[in-house]
């Protein structure tokens, strides 16, 4: 019950609502000035976004013909660019791109389109993170998989296999985002409701017309060696922003019965801060802690919020190179409260205990 009032309250959140219970608001004064989308700035914002990713495309399909590795290279910028394009879906799914609400829902089936996500049902998955982030007991969709020490001792074999090859680098970073935007968005969740399977299946619609208009234009072949290095590129810089803005160093995790939203928030979602070029590519997401206080601000807002808001001066930064530890978490020890590695169980199965 606990969970699905906090997911209600986080659907509500994505129509431009704040939490009314989550105790001290006086937050919401301070951030309420930067919840009003600009048109301007959505319109620019979906200019140097889409005009340059579509110049992108063109580039790659002239040079295929001259020189694959020169394609490759430009797929690595394109994949900045559809990067960008995920946060103004990202934002179109909280309802904070625009205004309009109609406008919102249009461009957030586009960009869907373009970044190989289903709109429904990702809005969906995202508002189960949104209500359940930094929850020990509310972990499932939405979220990456994470046990805690004790759970993993508990685990059979076979889990524990599976988690370990689950949290490794390779399987996390390269093989994940190519099955999560070409394999699991394909397949309507089993949760969702017939609206949900209709969005699912709307979008895989759009792609196949896509593919089709491609191999009549194109071919097959020179769609495939531009579409699955971009997917790959820009797959992998979203999985490890979505990693590291909820597993770094002094992360919250908390039970459910002393769950906060806003320590969920400030202390449970990184400010990621990036060079200035990373984060204009990652439209302002690094700004993460601002984002889950208040998923109505537009990320165009993220950074000035945080400037200007006095509250937001506690909040300690990541940076580039300190988020590299975050390749070693693996685990929360709820006994130290703090992310671990592996090494934690080998030196508990040496003392024998989780205390030790």
């Amino acid at each position: 019950m606990r969970r699905q009032a906090r997911f209600d309250e986080s659907t509500r959140m994505t129509e431009k609502t704040t939490r009314e219970d989550s105790g001290n608001s006086s937050w919401k004064e301070a951030i309420s000035s930067w919840r009003k989308p600009i048109l301007r700035s959505s319109l620019w914002q979906l200019m140097n976004s889409l005009v340059p990713y579509f110049a992108l495309w063109g580039l790659m399909i002239w040079t295929t013909g001259i020189s694959y590795w020169i394609t490759l290279a430009l797929s690595v910028v394109a994949a900045g660019f559809l990067a960008r394009i995920f946060i103004i879906f990202h934002d179109c799914a909280h309802g904070s791109f625009t205004g309009s609400r109609p406008a919102n829902r249009i461009l957030e089936f586009l960009t869907g389109v373009l970044t190989f996500t289903p709109y429904r049902q990702w809005r969906h998955e995202h508002a189960l993170h949104h209500a359940s982030s930094g929850d020990l007991d509310g972990r499932g969709a939405g979220a990456i998989w994470t046990l805690t020490v004790q759970e993993y001792l508990d685990a059979s074999r076979w889990k524990r296999i599976a988690y370990r090859t689950v949290r490794s680098p390779i399987v996390l970073f390269v093989i994940a985002p190519l099955y999560l935007f070409l394999i699991h968005h394909r397949i309507p969740s089993r949760t969702g409701g017939s609206h949900v399977r209709r969005g699912v299946h709307l979008t895989n619609l759009a792609l196949l017309g896509i593919l089709i208009v491609m191999s009549l234009t194109i071919g097959i072949k020179s769609y495939l060696l531009i579409q699955l290095p971009v997917t790959l590129f820009g797959g992998m810089v979203g999985v490890w922003l979505f990693y590291v803005q909820h597993q770094f160093e002094g992360v919250y995790w908390e039970r459910g019965e002393n769950w906060s939203f806003e320590a969920a928030a400030l202390r449970g979602s990184s400010f990621y801060k990036l060079p200035r070029i990373l984060q204009w590519f990652t439209g302002n997401i690094g700004f993460h802690h601002v984002h889950h206080l208040c998923p109505a601000i537009p990320n165009y807002n993220l950074e000035k919020c945080h400037r200007e808001t006095p509250m937001f001066r506690q909040v300690r930064p990541v940076t580039l190179m300190s988020s590299l530890k975050s390749l070693t978490f693996r685990l929360w020890d709820e006994r130290r409260r703090q992310l671990v590695g592996f090494s934690r169980i080998r030196r508990i199965r040496r003392g024998g205990s989780v205390s030790a």
